[in-house]
């Protein structure tokens, strides 16, 4: 009996083979044929979602960000959790490393794409920015923090999360180290948190290589 999918179905069909064959073969050794094949679909369905492979590409970045803010949001909300560990743990939660989010990366930061990085880093700033600000003024009414403008702060500490650590496999032991104490050392300094007070949740975000 043959299935019929609605379009959001088979939409969300071609972005999880797509991704799945981006894992595999790497964006550039994919192409809009491999999904077609893998799917069984004709090729006039995939192009009536999507124009081309690049397209697939911003769609599958806009997916995973928008679940990686859902799960962060629900950390931030879960007062269950420690404050520090909220933290740490909306960061982890933006981690897309996996599966296929490394391919995924990779491609966001080729120069062809600058774009789509201008576009993803908007989302950031705009979506996480504002709960990481929500967290910091918690933590200014519970005397944890002290920081006068909790919004630029947090934006201060996404932009500086994203950029210092770009080459951090590169480093040697002692230089990676020294490199993630200062960020530590830094991140409390904006925050205006006591010192060495949120060393183990920060260290637990590069435990699982998010950053």
């Amino acid at each position: 009996m043959r299935i019929v999918k609605t379009a959001e179905e088979r939409k969300e069909e071609i972005l999880d083979v797509a991704e799945q064959l981006f894992a595999e073969k790497g964006f550039d050794n994919a192409s809009t044929n491999d999904i077609i094949k893998k799917i069984g679909i004709a090729r006039g369905t995939l192009y009536h979602h999507f124009n081309s492979k690049e397209e697939i590409l911003d769609a599958i970045v806009e997916r995973m960000i928008t679940r990686s803010i859902a799960e962060a949001r629900l950390i931030v909300k879960n007062k269950d959790i420690p404050l520090p560990d909220r933290i740490s743990g909306a960061f982890l939660s933006l981690n897309i490393e996996s599966g296929a989010g490394a391919e995924v990366l990779e491609q966001i930061h080729k120069p062809q794409n600058a774009l789509l990085h201008q576009k993803t880093q908007a989302r950031l700033l705009g979506e996480v920015v504002p709960l990481i600000a929500e967290l910091i003024e918690e933590g200014n009414k519970s005397k944890v923090f002290h920081s006068k403008y909790p919004l630029e702060a947090a934006e201060m500490i996404i932009v500086y999360s994203n950029t210092a650590f770009d080459e951090l496999e590169e480093l040697s032991p002692d230089k990676m180290q020294e490199k993630i104490s200062a960020f530590i050392y830094h991140i409390e300094k904006i925050l205006g948190a006591k010192e060495k007070s949120l060393e183990g949740a920060i260290m637990k975000i590069f435990a699982k290589g998010n950053i």
